[in-house]
C-alpha cells in the first residue's frame, strides 16, 4: 500500500473518467494507490473502468450520498495516510503530488493542502474552485488568491509562494486521513458545495493548518456535476455558507454576525429580482427558510464543535469585507487589497 491514494468520486462521469482519469493514472500511480469511490451511477462508469483500468481500485456505493456524504462512506475503505480528494474533472501533471507532500512534510501542524488550481479550459487563468487558495472574510464571505467573485487572473507566476491559507478546495483536497476521520469527515447536511471549507475551518478551530502548495499545478475543467450559474448550487452556496457561520465562528456575537449576513443575502436577492432572475431569486429564499428549519440541529454541532476547539487559528482571515471592497471600493484582485488585514 503507497502512503498516498488518490480518491475520485463518480456519479454517472464516465465521459469525465474517460478524459482525466489518463493523466491520473500516468502521473500518480507510481506513487499513489487510485480510487473510483461511485455515487451508485446509472451509466456504465464501473463497465469503463473494468475494461480499460483494472488497476483502480473501485468503491461502490448504494445510493447517490452526495459529495460529502460519498467520501465520507468511500473513505472508510481506504487506508492510506494521506487522502486525496480530486475532482472527476481534473487534469493532473507531471509530479504532482511530490511537492504537495514536501510541503506538508515540513509543516508539522499542516493536516490539508491544495495544488495550484487552473482553469482547464484557459489554461493560462485561475480556476473558480480555489485557484491559489482559499481565505475568508468577517462576514464569511469565501474567495481566493487568483480569484474573487466573478474576477478571475492570469497565472503570471504571481503566486508562486507556498503559505498557508483558510481553506483549501476540495477539487483537489490533499487531506491526512486521520485528520479527516479525527472531525468526522465532511458534513453531510451540506449535501455538496463549501462542505470543505466546512471541514478546513473545523480543522483550524482544532489548531491545524491548512496550505497551498504553488509548486503542484492542476487544471480543473469546472461544472462538471453543476454548472456554476445552477439555480440549486445557488441555494446551496447560500444556506451552506449560513451553516458555516453558525457552526464554526468563534465570537459571541455569532448571531449578529448571522443576522448582517441575511441582510447582505437579502441585497443579493434583491439583485437578482430586479435582473429579472427569478429562480435565483427563489433560490436564496428557499436557502435561508431551509437553513431557519436546520437552525437548531447546526446549533447543536456548534456546541459540539466548540467542545473540540483548541488554539483556535485564524490565518488566513480577512479581516474586512470583501463585498465592500470588490463591489464599492472596485477591487478586483487579491493583490489589490490592503493585506496588513489577513491575520498572519
Amino acid at each position: 500500500m503507497n502512503r498516498v491514494a488518490i480518491a475520485i468520486l463518480n456519479w454517472n462521469g464516465k465521459k469525465f473518467l474517460q478524459q482525466f482519469l489518463p493523466s491520473v493514472v500516468e502521473h500518480s500511480a507510481h506513487i499513489a494507490d487510485v480510487y473510483v469511490i461511485d455515487n451508485a451511477s446509472s451509466d456504465d462508469s464501473l463497465a469503463f473502468l473494468a475494461s480499460n483500468y483494472p488497476n483502480v481500485k473501485t468503491v461502490v456505493l448504494d445510493k447517490n450520498y452526495g459529495f460529502a456524504g460519498g467520501y465520507n462512506k468511500g473513505l472508510a475503505h481506504i487506508p492510506n495516510e494521506i487522502v486525496v480528494l480530486l475532482n472527476s474533472d481534473v487534469e493532473v501533471t507531471k509530479n504532482w503530488i511530490e511537492p504537495v507532500l514536501a510541503y506538508m512534510d515540513s509543516q508539522p501542524k499542516m493536516v490539508a493542502c491544495q495544488p495550484k488550481i487552473l482553469d482547464f479550459h484557459r489554461k493560462e487563468w485561475f480556476e473558480y474552485a480555489g485557484a491559489a487558495g482559499g481565505f475568508i472574510d468577517k462576514d464569511g464571505f469565501a474567495f481566493c488568491a487568483g480569484r474573487m467573485f466573478y474576477a478571475f487572473d492570469k497565472d503570471e507566476n504571481q503566486y508562486q509562494e507556498n503559505t498557508e491559507v483558510f481553506w483549501a478546495s476540495g477539487a483537489s483536497l490533499f487531506i491526512q486521513r486521520a485528520a479527516y476521520m479525527e472531525v468526522a469527515g465532511l458534513d453531510e447536511d451540506f449535501f455538496a458545495h463549501m462542505e470543505e471549507i466546512d471541514l478546513c475551518w473545523r480543522l483550524k478551530n482544532r489548531g491545524y493548518q491548512i496550505g497551498a502548495c504553488r509548486s503542484s499545478v492542476v487544471y480543473h475543467y469546472g461544472g462538471g456535476t453543476l454548472d456554476r450559474m445552477n439555480p440549486y448550487k445557488t441555494f446551496l452556496n447560500f444556506r451552506n455558507n449560513l451553516f458555516l457561520l453558525l457552526k464554526n465562528h468563534r465570537t459571541s456575537n455569532v448571531h449578529l454576525k448571522i443576522f448582517r449576513r441575511m441582510l447582505l443575502d437579502g441585497i443579493a436577492g434583491m439583485r437578482f429580482l430586479l435582473e429579472g432572475n427569478w429562480s435565483y431569486f427563489t433560490a436564496v429564499l428557499k436557502a435561508h427558510f431551509n437553513f431557519y428549519g436546520t437552525y437548531s440541529k447546526m446549533y447543536k454541532k456548534r456546541q459540539l464543535e466548540i467542545q473540540a476547539d483548541q488554539s483556535i487559528n485564524l490565518s488566513g482571515l480577512y479581516k474586512a469585507s470583501i463585498i465592500k471592497e470588490f463591489f464599492i471600493r472596485k477591487k478586483r484582485h487579491f493583490k489589490d487589497l490592503d493585506h496588513r488585514l489577513f491575520v498572519k
